[in-house]
């Protein structure tokens, strides 16, 4: 080997002038002529410790090739699951190095690693290898690592698991919800009203004592106004129709016209509470029908005293009109508050009262309305919210009352004549104010409430009245059809050698825990023989009529016939009980109580206002003897209008313990499907009732509205003549008393 100073490999960085213990080695041994054998022989360990001398340094040990540290487990990584079939993947050879490693050959890659071969013959050191680059060795180990997870992930393609495939098709991913953005505001989008508090939830007691206070002297001022109205019109009409008069009034027609508006402000003073509290409502963000029936009564007062004042030429004043429209307003009070007395007294009649509620999806995915024993908890505060005509005038009232300004303004001032202005106002006001505003809700509700405080029930105001609303199903259970007093005993047999109290107490037993209706019943039973109840154990329900439980080591079945010949048990021959209770122990039938189904007379009726009114009822029943045959072939019923769940679901859905709908139906305090079906029909009916009248009502005064300013600015005195006004507004009053009077007949 020659000496080559000048070309010398720097392997570690250092200065070219600088000379580390390898170089000084490998001159001497060129001097000292010693074999590479002994070279290699002093420096064979696992790793080469050469000594690197600096100027004015001490000696300090380098590692030729320090051994890479072993890789710790990244806890952050969640390793795929291995699939059933999967090739394991090839390991990794760990390749020991002794020495240094001769680059005699091309490196190698075998699973993704770089090996180098082992020459055959000596190991040479590569003094011509270059340095190794950290950035890239990281880039191969990356490279290497993502073909190690990718082989392993993709080994088992071709074979399919079943497992596999069914956790792939049936269990979902799962995707992270991105932050919701909120929506950009415009500039001219205004804040939405915050909602009004609800009322406070009173007790029903307390609520009647408060609507039946002052509800007789409004009854009088509302008989007293109506009287008023009446007399005032028939004047109006004999000046229209130029009827003759007594001569002491057709000598004087200003003491007419004062007479007019002095009637006016009498009925005002009769119904100021009315008045008043119309006229405070729109500050409070409530704005309605009375408010515009109030505003136009005002105007149209202010226009008869102008006219007799200022001696204004034109028509005469609307006085008997108005007061006509003051008393319907007031008459339509009075039947909502004589209504909202008589339901609060009907939930108040008992502590513990049924509460109907609608829940959702309840049934053959359909809202099912059930009934539940509890406190009226939120009745009171839902009777008190506004109904649904009050809720369809909140948004039209704003429009109709600036409607009626602008279009006032137009047909006096736009025409010239400001001194008309007030009358335009009134007109339009008044024909703005429909005759059936407060009818359209306090009429039909009053009704209702009427035939439903007679079977102690109520609807719990506008927001149950609204929850009865779409295709739904009722729960009839066992006390719907049959309550306490239509089932009694018909006689007991018992046979074989049991005791007959051992016989009631196992029967008793299964009926308690089965929730039958029939539990009442053998509960006398088992106080009359002197028995107690036995603890029962694998207690089961079948779907062909009966029970079965374990007491005292005995198997014990209990239903009816055709369940006994199901369970092969024996049955006397020439056996003829259409409705008993079976019961055998350990196979051998051990008593029979025949007992005695009697239907109320008002169940049929009830189910035929269901069935009309597109309510099904489901059987959700307990008592294995009340199924669709039996109810079919003994009581005529039309039982293929019912629905019959199966055993489980009627166990469900009859359960006491359950979450319910936190919006009340109504409520009822008695038992029976009478009140039930009066209640669920009743709320239905009247919501489909105030709903065509309010969209009625509505109609009425915006056609009133229009036509009444297009006459008046024409100047079409005539056809805007006080009677003339009373007849249209009586034809759009028609309808909504014909719609009420009809809401309770069903």
């Amino acid at each position: 080997m020659k000496k080559r100073k000048d070309n010398r490999i720097n392997l570690f960085g250092a200065p070219d002038d600088t000379l580390t213990g390898l170089d000084k080695l490998l001159e001497g041994a060129e001097e000292s002529e010693a074999s590479l054998d002994e070279i290699l022989a002093e420096f064979s360990d696992q790793s080469i410790r050469i000594q690197k001398r600096t100027e004015n340094q001490e000696v300090q040990p380098v590692m030729l090739r320090p051994e890479p540290p072993k890789e710790e487990p990244d806890p952050r990584v969640v390793r795929f699951p291995k699939r059933k079939g999967a090739p394991e993947p090839p390991e990794e050879e760990e390749i020991e190095e002794e020495g240094l490693e001769e680059e005699l050959e091309p490196p190698v890659r075998t699973a993704g690693k770089r090996v180098r071969p082992e020459p055959d013959g000596e190991k040479v050191i590569p003094l011509w290898e270059e340095p190794e680059n950290p950035v890239k060795a990281g880039m191969e180990d990356l490279l290497r690592r993502a073909d190690e997870f990718s082989d392993a992930m993709f080994a088992g393609e071709d074979q399919q698991d079943p497992d596999a495939d069914l956790a792939e098709r049936y269990i979902p991913g799962t995707d992270e919800e991105e932050e919701a953005r909120p929506p950009r505001k415009l500039l001219w989008e205004r804040k939405p009203r915050p909602e009004p508090p609800p009322p406070p939830d009173l007790p029903p007691a307390e609520l009647a004592k408060r609507f039946n206070r002052g509800l007789s002297s409004l009854r009088l001022r509302t008989s007293l106004t109506g009287l008023i109205a009446l007399v005032m019109v028939l004047l109006t009409v004999a000046l229209d129709r130029n009827i003759e008069l007594p001569p002491s009034l057709a000598g004087h027609p200003e003491w007419l016209q004062w007479g007019l508006t002095g009637g006016l402000g009498l009925c005002v003073l009769l119904g100021m509470d009315l008045l008043l509290k119309s006229l405070i409502v729109p500050f409070q963000g409530q704005m309605g029908m009375r408010t515009i029936a109030a505003l136009g009564v005002l105007a149209t007062l202010g226009d008869g005293i102008w006219a007799l004042t200022l001696e204004r030429d034109g028509p005469m004043a609307y006085c008997a009109l108005s007061a006509f429209i003051w008393f319907c307003y007031l008459w339509g009070e009075y039947k909502r508050r004589k209504g909202l007395r008589l339901s609060c007294k009907a939930a108040s009649a008992s502590s513990q009262p049924y509460l109907v509620t609608r829940d959702e999806a309840k049934w053959n995915g359909r809202g099912t309305f059930s009934k539940h024993a509890g406190t009226p908890r939120g009745f009171g505060s839902q009777i008190q919210m506004p109904d649904g005509a009050q809720l369809i005038y909140r948004r039209m009232a704003p429009v109709l009352l600036l409607a009626a300004a602008l279009l006032a303004l137009l047909a006096s001032v736009g025409k010239g004549e400001p001194e008309m202005c007030l009358w335009a106002l009134s007109v339009l006001l008044t024909a703005a104010s429909p005759l059936g505003g407060t009818l359209a809700y306090g009429k039909p509700f009053e009704l209702l409430a009427r035939r439903l405080y007679k079977s102690n029930s109520a609807v719990a105001g506008w927001p149950g009245v609204e929850a009865m609303a779409g295709s739904s199903g009722i729960l009839i259970t066992d006390g719907d059809l049959f309550p306490p007093g239509s089932v009694s005993p018909n006689g007991i047999k018992i046979f074989g050698d049991f005791p007959a109290d051992k016989v009631v107490g196992y029967t008793a037993s299964l009926i308690r825990d089965s929730g039958s209706g029939l539990d009442q019943i053998f509960h006398n039973l088992l106080r009359a023989q002197g028995t107690i109840y036995r603890r029962t154990s694998d207690f089961c329900c079948y779907e062909g009529g009966g029970l079965s439980a374990v007491i005292r080591g005995e198997q014990v079945l209990v239903g009816s016939a055709a369940f006994m010949a199901l369970m092969e048990v024996g049955l006397p021959q020439g056996l003829n009980v259409k409705n008993a209770v079976f019961c055998a122990i350990e196979g051998e039938l051990a008593g029979i109580f025949a007992l005695n189904y009697t239907l109320p007379n008002n169940i049929r009726p009830a189910l035929a206002a269901l069935i009309s009114n597109k309510v099904s009822p489901v059987l959700a029943t307990r008592d294995f003897n009340i199924i669709p045959a039996m109810l079919r072939q003994r009581f005529k019923l039309p039982v293929e209008k019912m629905e019959f769940p199966p055993v489980e679901r009627r166990v469900e859905l009859s359960a006491p313990l359950q979450e319910y709908d936190p919006v009340l139906a109504a409520v009822l305090c008695r038992e029976g499907l009478g009140p039930f079906s009066d209640a669920v029909v009743g709320g239905r009916r009247l919501r489909g009732t105030v709903r065509f009248n309010g969209v009625l009502t509505v109609l009425a005064s915006s056609v009133g509205i229009l036509l009444a300013f297009y006459l008046a600015f024409v100047r079409a005195y005539a056809s805007l003549s006080p009677l003339n006004v009373l007849v249209f507004l009586t034809m759009w009053l028609v309808p909504v008393l014909l719609t009420s009077a009809g809401v309770d007949r069903y």
